[in-house]
């Protein structure tokens, strides 16, 4: 099977999540520190794609970003 594009769309924004997870890892607040960057640096579309993903199960996503995300978007 191929990727699609958006296949591909979406894998990097996952990365680019896990990323930034990355990069807060070290601080006690890093949720809130995920939050708030997705919320000031990423599209709308970009924030409702990765929920979607979530939503979905959020295969590849890091625990801490899955948790953020549930914070964007809650239910």
């Amino acid at each position: 099977m191929t990727e699609t594009p958006s296949d591909h769309e979406l894998q990097h924004l996952l990365q680019m999540a896990n990323q930034i997870a990355a990069n807060f890892n070290f601080h006690a607040d890093c949720e809130e520190r995920i939050v708030d960057h997705l919320t000031r640096f990423w599209a709308p579309l970009m924030r409702q794609r990765l929920a979607e993903h979530v939503a979905a199960g959020g295969d590849g996503l890091e625990p801490v970003v899955i948790e953020a995300a549930r914070r964007l978007n809650p239910r």
